[in-house]
């Protein structure tokens, strides 16, 4: 057993868990009202429901340290495997990627059953664009582009995080084979074809979870009662003050 592997592994998971544990939707709506923001409209510690029961200005800076978190781990999870001194025949750049998927599950599952905050936080959602930013802005591109085509046909912010946590190993497997695999096949800087195949695993896990978070929502969706995207209004504020 190669016992560097394991205590970097083991490392790796547990520091990533312990950033997404940190919730800045708790924490702002805390220090913005007082409240917790799980008690109020969806329930979810979330950008989108910040947005609908707090306002747009702390919103935003919940989906920046979301953003900052899920980024930071995936940094931390690519240095500790590019480390590495034994790799086991893997190139180092595969490997250090492997580094960034394992950091990327783990400060989802942080995010979304925080140790902190007993368990229960949000969806993942922008924490796994953070993790597709820094290990492949391409898939990135792609799973950006298919939330943002959906919610600005639909309005409906939930319905495009699904797609896009579907899309994410589609596309994937698709920029790994083609782009990566397929060019490089008998060269020097051949990357191997469980590349691809450990790359869309991981893509599958974190979709997945994804979409499991999103139950509640899919319900909604088939029975026509999701809400469409509206940030608080002053209108509103001033009307319950």
């Amino acid at each position: 057993m190669n016992w560097e592997s394991v205590i970097r592994t083991v490392a790796t998971a547990v520091i990533a868990y312990l950033i997404g544990s940190l919730s800045p939707a708790i924490i702002i709506t805390k220090i913005k009202t007082g409240q917790d923001i799980r008690t109020m409209g969806s329930g979810n510690a979330g950008f989108t429901n910040v947005l609908r029961s707090v306002g747009v200005a702390p919103a935003v800076i919940t989906i920046i340290c979301d953003y900052v978190k899920g980024i930071l781990a995936v940094l931390i999870g690519w240095w500790i495997f590019y480390a590495m001194t034994n790799t086991n025949g893997v190139s180092l750049m595969e490997y250090q990627k492997y580094g960034g998927y394992l950091a990327g599950v783990f400060v989802i599952i942080g995010h979304s059953f925080p140790i902190f905050y007993g368990f229960k936080g949000g969806k993942g959602v922008v924490t796994a664009n953070a993790l597709m930013i820094v290990v492949d802005f391409r898939v990135f591109l792609l799973v950006l582009g298919t939330f943002l085509i959906v919610v600005a046909f639909t309005k409906l912010v939930s319905l495009g995080s699904v797609t896009g946590a579907v899309m994410f190993p589609i596309y994937t497997c698709l920029i790994t084979y083609f782009c990566d695999y397929l060019p490089l096949l008998g060269t020097a800087d051949e990357i191997r074809f469980r590349f691809v195949l450990i790359s869309t695993g991981c893509a599958i896990v974190i979709g997945a979870m994804i979409v499991i978070r999103h139950h509640a929502n899919i319900k909604r969706l088939f029975a026509g009662q999701e809400k469409k995207i509206k940030a608080k209004s002053k209108e509103s504020k001033e009307s319950k003050g």
